[in-house]
């Protein structure tokens, strides 16, 4: 390695050992460039510490014999080794760069011959130095300082370069340390006294004036030249090498790296993690004074203008780096805002906040959302399918007839019950009580036959079989039972003319029969019968056989006007009970018990009598009233008179008259008389009107009820006028009045804006 001291057999070599056209090895240090013509030229790129070892006024000899007293008679080579390695030792404790001297051994002013550093010569060592340095002084102040041409002739010039190396020889390098590479800079001078850079001799006059200045040293001097490292703000080592410089023998020869190979530069990962580098902090050392003899003995000679100059370089910049918590502790940043984020991708920022730039932001950032939402809302209210339009009633929802309640006449035993289909209850008399009620419980039968076997009106039915039970019970008419004593077994009868046979001659042999054949057997046709009586509230009446024979069946006359209503509204069993005869299959004729049929428009329904239940008929009739038929159904019940049934059909006349007498019709609604309104469900009506007078039928002291309705069909959204869209009713059943109701203006579908703010 470049710098290292040569070994001790060749320091030891004697200043005639080298030759003049030998280079020395001890010169090749770090940095040093030999030129063709044998110079040696300094590159080290940083300031080298200088050791002179100067010998001491008492250890030169008195006598003049030329002995240095320090050498205790050792010969001039190994005086010249020992000093170079008590130099060579004081380096390495006090420098930590590990400078070498590079001065070897002095060469005299006035011969030009080398002599050797410790004495023993023509002078000793002392004045030796002092003389050398003393000609060196005064000719690099001298005009042309070191130049050869100005100082001597050429042969001169060339001469003492050469001899100066030889001199050197004698003297050893010191040994740098291995860790200066590390900080050494390419192209700093800090070698002095290079064997090249050495002026021309002096003279000896000029010798002894120099000397004559020169005060005189007593004891070895050491000059110190620390090197100021630049700072860094990171721990990154850059690694330069001192090579020789480029395109130089001596770094060809040796196989050197070129600069750009021996360093090593540090490369960010990121160019935005890169900070500029900060000064290192404290102060900067002021430098270190020095004594003004080894200040000029420490400073490097001019170069001669011959020699090969170098280009300083410029100081390397301070290198960059990430700060500590930068490097180490760098977290995620929370989401930001969005316009803080709009002003960081447009590298404008955002504006202070206040709040008139709070309430704008606000609104602009919430008036697009509320637009969309509102057409979002539009375009759904659009879209979304319309309600559908209700009839309602604007006229007064019920009528009541001038006058007081009314009072029918009544017998003076059992109790009676009058009303009016639809309209209601007309009057009543006695205790409305469970009583035997006789044959009258065969309308029970019937209407629960008919309701399981439905029979239009003329119609025959199906045909049902003639059991031998019915035969056998048949001939009971022997023992005052009523029969039909005319069907053999094996025969068939109608489901008409078996409802006749026990609604006219009330035979209960044929009740009997219908009870087997439509539900299997009497007790179940029973269960079924009490069942109907309950759906009707019934709440007074229990049925324990088809017929009404027995005792047990009991009702009340109430409960028997609830059915008598019912029975009124099948044709086809009101037909068969306003007949006053029917003649059976065989031909036989049987005549109508209820003797109010068919006068004064008495419909019959049922008679029944038996010595514990007494007379009793339930009986309707109907009459006509303006437009309407009007139907009163009534029962008179526990008549005792003889005769029984004659006095409950006399009795059951007598109110069915008056409550005929009582029935009125009164105009209650007027043709084109607005009744109600279409609304369309967003707020728009269009009013309805009645198509015809409304008569509503009734008595004094009665209130009925008006009602509006549409049959629960569906109104369209938009009509022309005059369509009809309901109906305005009074009343119920058979005798319910109902007048059509039409559009007085033409029904419009709903607008836009009706379609856009409706809610519901």
């Amino acid at each position: 390695m470049a710098g290292e001291s040569p070994e001790k057999s060749e320091q030891q070599k004697s200043p005639g050992e080298t030759a003049s056209d030998e280079r020395d090895p001890r010169l090749a240090v770090r940095g040093d460039k030999v030129s063709p013509d044998g110079d040696a030229e300094r590159l080290v790129d940083q300031p080298t510490a200088v050791f002179k070892a100067v010998p001491s006024a008492s250890d030169r000899p008195e006598d003049g014999d030329g002995k240095d007293s320090s050498s205790d008679g050792a010969s001039p080579e190994e005086a010249s080794a020992e000093d170079a390695s008590s130099e060579d030792a004081s380096s390495e404790g006090a420098s930590s760069e590990g400078a070498s001297s590079g001065d070897g051994d002095l060469k005299d002013a006035g011969s030009g011959e080398a002599v050797p550093a410790g004495g023993g010569a023509d002078r000793d060592g002392d004045a030796r130095l002092r003389d050398a340095v003393a000609a060196w002084v005064t000719k690099a102040e001298a005009p042309g300082g070191n130049d050869p041409a100005a100082s001597g002739t050429d042969a001169e010039a060339d001469e003492e370069p050469a001899e100066a190396a030889e001199s050197s020889a004698a003297e050893p390098t010191p040994a740098e340390p291995e860790d200066s590479d590390a900080d050494a800079e390419p192209g700093d001078s800090g070698d002095t006294g290079a064997p090249g850079s050495e002026s021309a001799p002096e003279s000896e006059s000029e010798s002894a004036a120099d000397e004559e200045r020169q005060p005189p040293v007593d004891q070895p001097t050491a000059v110190f030249k620390a090197v100021q490292r630049k700072p860094v703000d990171q721990p990154t080592t850059a690694l330069k090498a001192v090579t020789p410089a480029a395109g130089s023998a001596a770094g060809a020869a040796a196989g050197e790296e070129s600069p750009a190979e021996r360093t090593s530069k540090f490369v960010p990962l990121r160019a935005d993690d890169v900070r500029p580098g900060g000064k290192q902090a404290g102060p900067k050392p002021p430098p270190r004074p020095e004594p003004a003899a080894a200040q000029q003995a420490a400073e490097p000679a001019a170069r001669p203008e011959t020699a090969p100059k170098t280009a300083p370089k410029a100081a390397p910049e301070t290198p960059a780096s990430l700060t500590e918590p930068e490097r180490t502790k760098q977290q995620p940043l929370p989401p930001r805002p969005p316009l803080d984020m709009l002003a960081e991708l447009t590298n404008t920022p955002p504006p202070p906040e206040t709040p008139v730039r709070t309430v704008v932001r606000r609104i602009k950032i919430w008036t697009p959302l509320a637009l969309l939402l509102v057409i979002i809302f539009a375009i759904v209210q659009f879209v979304r399918p319309l309600p559908a339009p209700s009839l309602t009633m604007t006229a007064t929802p019920s009528y009541t007839f001038k006058g007081g309640k009314p009072s029918l006449p009544w017998p003076g035993e059992g109790q009676g019950y009058m009303s009016a289909t639809g309209l209601g209850h007309v009057d009543s008399f006695g205790e409305q009580k469970s009583v035997p009620i006789g044959s009258v419980a065969k309308a029970m039968t019937a209407y629960v036959i008919l309701k399981e076997h439905p029979l239009k009106k003329g119609a025959k039915g199906p045909m049902i079989e003639i059991d031998a039970l019915a035969e056998k019970e048949g001939g009971y008419d022997a023992q005052n039972e009523s029969t039909l004593n005319t069907v053999k077994a094996g025969d068939k009868i109608s489901e008409y003319d078996a409802l006749a046979a026990i609604m006219i001659p009330s035979a209960n042999n044929i009740a009997r029969l219908l009870a087997r054949w439509d539900a299997g057997s009497e007790k179940a046709f029973v269960e079924k019968m009490n069942a109907t009586a309950k759906e009707l509230g019934m709440k007074n009446t229990t049925y324990t056989d088809p017929s009404g024979l027995n005792h047990t069946t009991v009702s009340s006359a109430e409960d028997q006007v609830k059915l008598g209503e019912k029975l009124v509204e099948i044709p086809a069993l009101v037909e068969i009970t306003a007949m006053p005869w029917w003649t059976d299959p065989s031909g036989k004729k049987w005549r109508n018990y209820n003797d109010l049929v068919p006068y004064d428009g008495a419909l019959g329904i049922k008679t029944g009598s038996t010595t514990k239940a007494g007379g009793n008929l339930l009986f309707a009739a109907h009459k006509k009233v303006g437009d309407t038929d009007q139907l009163i159904v009534g029962a008179v019940l526990a008549q005792y008179k003889t005769p029984i049934l004659g006095s409950a059909i006399a009795a059951s006349k007598e109110a069915m008259i008056a409550t005929q007498e009582l029935l009125e019709s009164q105009a209650v609604v007027k043709k084109g008389d607005v009744v109600g309104h279409v609304d369309d469900g967003l707020g728009g009506t269009t009013p309805v009107v009645a198509t015809k007078d409304v008569q509503v039928v009734g008595w004094s002291g009665l209130t009925v009820k008006l009602e509006l309705g549409n049959g629960g069909r569906a109104l369209p959204h938009s009509a022309p006028a005059g369509t009809r869209v309901g109906f305005l009713t009074v009343g119920e059943g058979a005798s319910q009045v109902r007048v059509p109701v039409a559009l007085q203006s033409a029904l419009a579908e709903p607008g836009l804006g009706d379609k856009l703010t409706r809610i519901g």
